[in-house]
Order: structure tokens, then C-alpha cells, then sequence
């Protein structure tokens, strides 16, 4: 049974850094794509960066770009989210998800999804 199983989030002030993992189960990680969505409270849930399986290539949503990393470790079978330079605008419970495609796709297209990790970025 293919699973995610993210870890990491918590509360962190303003500016501050945070690593998330995604711990994959039931199939390997080279397989699928791969990506980190996140909803907020009261707002619909959006993707923020995908790994694609096919060329590894790494897409961002311009709201992350710069201040967010993804990178996958296959020997872990495990995907993290590197977030710096945060804000209170990304507070969010945050999940993996994937698509059962090597193509990076959207929110409605995602197959497979973890429980989240919440974070709260506050003073």
C-alpha cells in the first residue's frame, strides 16, 4: 500500500527556517512524481513545488520560489521541503502527495496523499 508520512513542521518565529520530510512506503520514489502542497486556514489547498520521476527536474510556485528547496534522497525513499526565510503567510498544514505519473500535475490530479504536517510561523 503505497503511504507518505510527513514530518517537521512546528511552530517557528518570522524569518526563521524549517526542514520537512516526507517519508515514502509501498513504492519507490524514482517511480512518481512527486510534489509538496500546502493549505492554509479558510483557503483552498495549493501546490507549491513538484519533483518530476521522468527528468528530476523541480518546479516552485513563484510564492516559494527562492526561499523554499525541495530535494529527494531515493536511497531514503524520503522527499524534503527546506523553508527559509519564512513568513506568516506560510502557515499551513503542509503535505506530500503524488500522482501516480511521472509528471508534475495539480492539486486535483494527485493520487496519493500524507496526513500533513502542520506550521505555524508566528511571533
Amino acid at each position: 500500500q503505497l503511504q507518505f508520512v510527513e514530518s517537521g513542521g512546528g511552530l517557528v518565529q518570522p524569518g526563521g527556517s524549517l526542514r520537512l520530510s516526507c517519508i515514502a512506503s509501498g513504492f519507490t520514489l524514482d517511480r512518481y512524481a512527486i510534489g509538496w502542497f500546502r493549505q492554509a486556514p479558510g483557503k483552498e489547498r495549493e501546490g507549491i513545488t513538484c519533483i518530476s520521476s521522468s527528468d528530476n527536474r523541480i518546479y516552485y510556485a513563484d510564492s516559494v520560489k527562492g526561499r523554499f528547496t525541495l530535494s529527494k534522497d531515493s536511497a531514503r525513499n524520503t522527499v524534503y521541503l527546506q523553508m527559509n526565510s519564512l513568513q506568516s503567510d506560510d502557515t499551513a498544514i503542509y503535505y506530500c502527495a503524488a500522482p501516480g505519473s511521472s509528471m508534475c500535475l495539480g492539486v486535483g490530479s494527485m493520487d496519493y496523499w500524507g496526513k500533513g504536517t502542520p506550521v505555524t510561523v508566528s511571533s
